[in-house]
């Protein structure tokens, strides 16, 4: 996974002339609309591919968490998607992607300085390669969502609209800042407070001028009914105080970020017997050690031992003080837990450490890696542990990340892991309860947030020169992310129907 070339040699105005030159060879009009080649794979048959190398007991969970709705099918859909994106048309400026950027896997997390931050928090698909394909997965999530929650098409369009404009105008603003002014960038606590309360203030602003304006046309004079004067317009002040509850609302995660650590995860995921912790049994989703023998054929020394030497050769992979501090902490218990949508049925596993004492604990998640759904169709990774491939990523995109993220290669020949804290202040919004107003707001922080990513490793003036100062690239995205979304309704409806015949096992509501 080749780190792409800035070419820091060439000028401001040569990086300038090479993103013109590229808008030439690929006009952004050429990112418009989008159709399926006449021999379209079968969707159903590539998930089945990707089973193969899936827990067989998680494989019904996974389809049946995918089944939902359209939108959680898109969500484990990446490798759908990944083999349609390569048919698209790409300008040649390439990154370090997210390689599945919905709007999901973005969120809040704690900065290694105990500081929440905003930014993309899934990278198991991470690899380099042109940035189209990030902003088009972005876009077309929004749109997608937007269905799902009942908006109107106009509205679902917008978001895709915001996210796409604000992807555009945010690189334009990084191209003008110095190296390290843009590494250091990143989405702040204190400026998403800022923002929300500008948005919270705006709404209040705009009402009270609603309420104003009607109070003035009641008493003056003039034509008009006595109906008509001194009517507030109920439609601008319901949307105002949407505004309102928008900012309100994410205000109270942000807060709420703040109590999600691994002594309140222990809180939902412990119990208490003969006064020593353990990890609850909730099985298929939690399965504890000591139940895994029925599982994978591992009683508890074997897993004793095997987490034994695996956290020796992940511990090799962090900075010195790090490894320092993990070694306060001794093993308690260890469980496979089920997680996410698109990842289930891949191993992933809990790891409970302990402090000081049974109140200071330390959760850790142990997540398998596998090849990144890019790699069938862009260059291999250079990293031969997947497990580093996405370390390496995550690094290279987050402002800054988790400090015990790191990797080791499993037991068996063809599997690897990356270890991350499984709580650390993390965040997400609440996509199914926006509204409008929420989810436009919402795509604006995704936007600028996928646009700071990309310009870290790729070259921020080509990519800023070549996107333009016009609204010609977000209008051409937009369009591809509807028609994308309706293409998604298709496959959806194709998977689904699989289900119902029988060909694919489903396990619902777990």
């Amino acid at each position: 996974m080749a780190t792409p070339k800035i070419l820091t040699h060439l000028s401001v105005a040569d990086r300038q002339a090479k993103g013109a030159d590229a808008r030439i060879a690929t006009p952004l009009e050429k990112h418009l609309g989008w159709t399926p080649v006449a021999d379209r794979f079968d969707p159903v048959a590539l998930l089945e591919e990707q089973n193969k190398t899936r827990e067989p007991d998680l494989v019904p969970v996974r389809h049946g968490r995918m089944a939902v709705s359209p939108f959680t099918f898109y969500r484990g859909a990446a490798k759908i998607m990944a083999a349609d994106l390569a048919d698209t048309p790409t300008a040649g400026l390439n990154s370090q992607l997210c390689g599945d950027a919905h709007l999901s896997n973005f969120g809040g997390y704690a900065s290694p300085e105990r500081r929440l931050m905003f930014d993309l928090n899934d990278f198991d698909e991470t690899l380099p390669g042109p940035v189209e394909y990030d902003v088009k997965r972005l876009t077309a999530s929004f749109v997608i969502a937007g269905r799902n929650n009942g908006f109107t098409p106009e509205q679902s369009a917008a978001a895709a609209m915001t996210a796409a404009n604000r992807y555009r105008t945010a690189m334009a603003e990084f191209a003008t800042m110095g190296t390290m002014e843009l590494w250091y960038t990143h989405l702040s606590e204190d400026t998403l407070k800022t923002a929300l309360s500008q948005l919270a203030d705006a709404a209040k602003a705009a009402e009270s001028a609603a309420k104003g304006k009607a109070a003035a046309k009641g008493s003056g004079k003039g034509k008009g009914s006595a109906k008509s004067k001194g009517k507030v317009d109920k439609a601008a002040v319901a949307a105002d105080d949407d505004l309102a509850r928008v900012a309100r609302r994410a205000q109270k995660n942000l807060d709420k970020a703040r109590t999600r650590d691994s002594l309140q995860a222990l809180s939902k995921l412990g119990e208490l017997v003969d006064g020593t912790y353990r990890i609850k049994s909730q099985p298929p989703i939690v399965v504890p050690m000591r139940e895994l023998d029925a599982i994978d054929g591992l009683n508890a020394d074997n897993v004793v031992e095997v987490l034994r030497n695996q956290f020796r050769d992940y511990r090799a992979t962090l900075e010195a003080d790090r490894r320092h501090v993990l070694e306060r902490f001794s093993f308690v218990d260890m469980a496979r837990k089920v997680v996410g949508v698109g990842s289930v049925g891949t191993r992933a596993f809990i790891v409970l450490l302990e402090g000081r004492d049974e109140q200071d604990p330390l959760f850790l998640q142990v997540k398998e890696a596998t090849r990144s759904v890019l790699e069938d169709h862009l260059p291999a990774s250079r990293y031969t542990n997947p497990g580093e491939r996405v370390v390496r990523g995550q690094r290279m995109m987050q402002a800054a990340s988790d400090i015990f993220l790191g990797w080791t290669k499993g037991i068996q020949a063809d599997r690897y892991y990356y270890w991350r804290q499984l709580r650390d202040m993390k965040t997400s919004a609440d996509v199914e309860l926006m509204n409008p107003n929420a989810l436009n707001f919402y795509a604006g922080l995704c936007g600028w947030t996928l646009a700071r990513a990309h310009a870290r490793s790729g070259d921020v003036v080509a990519l800023a020169s070549y996107l333009g100062e016009s609204d010609t690239f977000e209008k051409a995205i937009t369009d591809f992310a509807v028609r994308y979304a309706d293409q998604n309704e298709q496959d959806y409806q194709a998977f689904t129907a699989a289900i119902d015949s029988g060909r694919l096992p489903v396990l619902r509501g777990l």
